[in-house]
Formats: structure tokens, sequence, C-alpha cells
């Protein structure tokens, strides 16, 4: 299986990355600064390096072509200001959803956040309320598109150690999850055709993740 990811130096990605080379797959991972290209080496992926806030729907359609699958886990990032959280989190999203389109990868996986309802609180930051619009209407252009898609919302990441044990449903309590689990997820969402055209909230939890997966 090919993979493309989005966000292809970030840290749920990366942990992507090395699941997927240890179940014998394929990982393409799209990094915007060529010095990250050996870092996703390292982990046996190949880098694809490609800004997403200016490349064309063509440039990102020729990396996805004969792709079995396309992963957005791009983001703007802690310390960003109003306007890469709607170039990255919002457009870039938008931007390799019609590319996956184009070059005719129907499974996609995008990973969001929980709580987007959350920025329409006055006590909310307003940086991060933006933020969480731009992943609203993220989700929100995805869901009108003809693809097998599925929409993860992890609760607040952490850089713990995977326990492998999670809450994933369509509603969970809130809570946070480690990055680590979230891959772990994402793989098993890539294994099996489940949860297609879904949205799903995950947290740390009490099942194992393979089991969590199943119930879906």
């Amino acid at each position: 299986m090919r993979v493309v990811i989005a966000g292809g130096h970030g840290k749920i990605a990366q942990h992507l990355e090395k699941l997927l080379a240890a179940g014998g797959d394929h990982a393409v991972g799209i990094v915007r600064n060529p010095d990250h290209a050996a870092d996703l080496r390292e982990l046996s992926a190949e880098p694809a390096v490609l800004d997403l806030e200016t490349a064309t729907v063509d440039e990102v359609a020729e990396v996805l072509a004969g792709a079995d699958a396309a992963v957005f886990a791009a983001g703007a990032g802690p310390g960003s200001g109003v306007a890469r959280k709607e170039t990255v989190d919002r457009a870039a999203s938008a931007l390799f959803a019609d590319a996956a389109e184009r070059a005719g990868v129907r499974r996609f996986l995008q990973v969001s956040a929980m709580g987007l309802g959350r920025a329409d609180n006055p006590a909310t930051e307003e940086v991060f309320a933006v933020y969480l619009r731009a992943k609203a209407a993220a989700e929100d252009d995805l869901r009108t598109r003809d693809l097998d898609w599925t929409i993860l919302r992890p609760g607040r990441l952490t850089d713990e150690p995977g326990t492998g044990q999670v809450h994933l449903a369509e509603e969970v309590p809130p809570g946070e999850v480690s990055r680590q689990d979230v891959a772990e997820v994402l793989a098993g969402l890539l294994a099996e055709p489940i949860a297609l055209r879904r949205t799903l909230e995950l947290t740390g939890g009490n099942t194992p993740v393979s089991e969590a997966l199943s119930r879906l």
C-alpha cells in the first residue's frame, strides 16, 4: 500500500510512517523544508518536498498519482498566526483533497481536532478560535466530496508513549491522547475499509486499538 501523508514531518506523521514501514507499506511524506527529507528517509519513508501553501493542484496530484490512500496530517502549528491557520489548516486541506480527486485516490483520512464548537466561546483565545474554525471548514469541505473519507478528531495531543488503549467513537468525552496512539489508529483505518464517510473522536481509554477499530 502506498500512502501519501501531508505534513510528513509532523509528530503524528512520523509515527505513522514508522508503522507503515514496519508493516511493509510505502509511506510518502510531503514536507515543506528540504532539510527534513533525511529524517523521513531514516524512517524508511519517501520524502516529497512541496509547499502546500503555494503548490498547484497538478503538482500535488503528481505526488499522489498511484497512491492507495491520502492522509492530511498537516497543521500550521503552535506559534503561527491567523493567516497560516487559514492557508494550512483549511486551504491546504482543500488543495490536498482536490489533488486526491484529480489523481483518483479515493481513500482520504483527515486529522482534525475535538471541540471545534469552542470557536464561538468568548473565552477562547482569538488565534485558537481561528484555528478551530479553519479545521471545521476543512471538515465541511471534505464532507462534500465523493471520496472515501474518514475524519479523525483527537483530543489534546501529548508526546507520551502510546498505550495502545483508546476511546474511539463518533462522540467521546474530552480527554488527551498520545500522538503515537493517534498514528496507530490511523494505520488501522488505512488497513481496512472501515468508518467510511464518518467522523470519529479519539482519546486515551481502556480499549485496545484493534478492538476499538473492529467495533466500527
